[in-house]
């Protein structure tokens, strides 16, 4: 790997993970239980819960797309959206937070493994660095989101603090 697609990997895994200009999405997210997850306020589209499951459902995809898979786009948009508010169970919650964060991890590992400006046999206008990068800002758009919720609730900062470490 040459020195400026070096660079690039090590700035993708940064955003990746939230190591950039915010906190680790981590930090945002593990103490974060089951309850607060499911809230939700009339003026509010989504619940954190919503939000993460949103957020998981097109990292799998955009995960998928990195590895040269095709995988089919939903016929709405709606469809990356669950309908249920909250998670069923606190056991539930964790396993989507865990489920959620590994995908961050699996996106880091593809950044350190692929050639990341090759274009992708099944979408030839995208690159897998260009795939990881989607994947990075759209997390990046819905943790503010769910910093802004949870300060609607009061339920920030979390117990890591609230900025950048």
């Amino acid at each position: 790997m040459d020195q400026s697609n070096k660079a690039f990997c090590e700035a993708l895994i940064k955003s990746l993970r939230g190591d950039r200009g915010h906190l680790p999405i981590k930090n945002a997210l593990l103490d974060i239980d089951m309850a607060l997850a499911g809230k939700r306020r009339e003026e509010l589209p989504y619940s954190i819960y919503q939000l993460v499951k949103h957020m998981t459902y097109w990292q799998d995809f955009l995960l998928l797309s990195a590895q040269g898979h095709k995988p089919e786009l939903p016929s709405d948009v709606k469809e990356s959206w669950p309908e249920e508010e909250s998670p069923a169970s606190e056991e539930e919650w964790q396993e989507a937070i865990q489920y959620f964060l590994q995908g961050i991890e699996k996106a880091c590992t593809i950044a350190q493994t692929v050639q990341l400006d090759k274009p992708l046999e099944n979408w030839p206008s995208e690159t897998p660095g260009g795939v990881l990068r989607n994947i990075a800002s759209h997390n990046s758009y819905h943790l503010g989101e769910i910093v802004l919720i949870r300060r609607l609730f009061s339920a920030w900062p979390p117990p890591t603090g609230g900025y950048p470490i």
